[in-house]
C-alpha cells in the first residue's frame, strides 16, 4: 500500500505512518528546493549552514555542528565547499588555537539573501494548494512536533 496516494486512502492513515508521511513530504520539499538553489551553486545542505551564520554570525564548527543538526564530518565537508565557493572563511578563535570559528564572506550573505528569497518562493510554491491557514496549521504542529521529540 502506498501511503497518501488519494485523498481517500490519506484520510484513513494508520497511526504509524507518520513517519512515511514525513519522509516523503521531507524528500519533495528538499527536492524542490534543491533544484532552486542550483543556479546559485549550493545545495540545502549549504544553505542551513549559512542561514546559521547570516542569524548569529561567527561560529565554531562545532556549534554548527550543534545548531544545523549535523555532525563532525559532514561539517568540515560542507564548511569546505563553502571556503571553495568563497562564501565563507574560517579564522582563528582567540585564546584557542585549536578552534576556528566560520564566519559568512561579503559574497556569502548575498548569496545567502538570494538564497533565502528562493527559499520563501519554494515553499510558497509548495503550499499555494492550502488554505493560508492550513498553512498555519502546518507549520504549528510540525513545530510543536519537533518540539516535543527534541525534549
Amino acid at each position: 500500500m502506498s501511503f497518501a496516494s488519494s485523498a481517500s486512502v490519506s484520510e484513513q492513515l494508520p497511526p504509524y505512518a507518520v513517519g512515511q508521511l514525513l519522509r516523503r513530504a521531507h524528500a519533495r520539499a528538499a527536492r524542490a528546493f534543491g533544484e532552486a538553489l542550483t543556479p546559485l551553486g549550493i545545495e540545502g545542505r549549504h544553505f542551513g549552514v549559512l542561514a546559521v551564520l547570516a542569524d548569529r554570525g561567527s561560529q565554531t564548527q562545532r556549534d554548527l555542528v550543534e545548531r544545523v543538526g549535523s555532525d563532525r564530518v559532514s561539517m568540515m565537508r560542507i564548511v569546505d565547499d563553502l571556503e571553495a565557493r568563497k562564501l565563507a572563511v574560517r579564522r582563528a578563535v582567540p585564546g584557542d588555537r585549536r578552534l576556528r570559528a566560520v564566519e559568512l564572506t561579503e559574497h556569502g550573505r548575498e548569496v545567502f539573501h538570494t538564497a533565502e528569497k528562493t527559499a520563501r518562493e519554494t515553499s510558497e510554491a509548495l503550499l499555494a494548494h492550502l488554505e493560508p491557514a492550513e498553512r498555519t496549521a502546518l507549520t504549528g504542529l510540525l513545530s510543536r512536533f519537533l518540539q516535543a521529540t527534541d525534549t
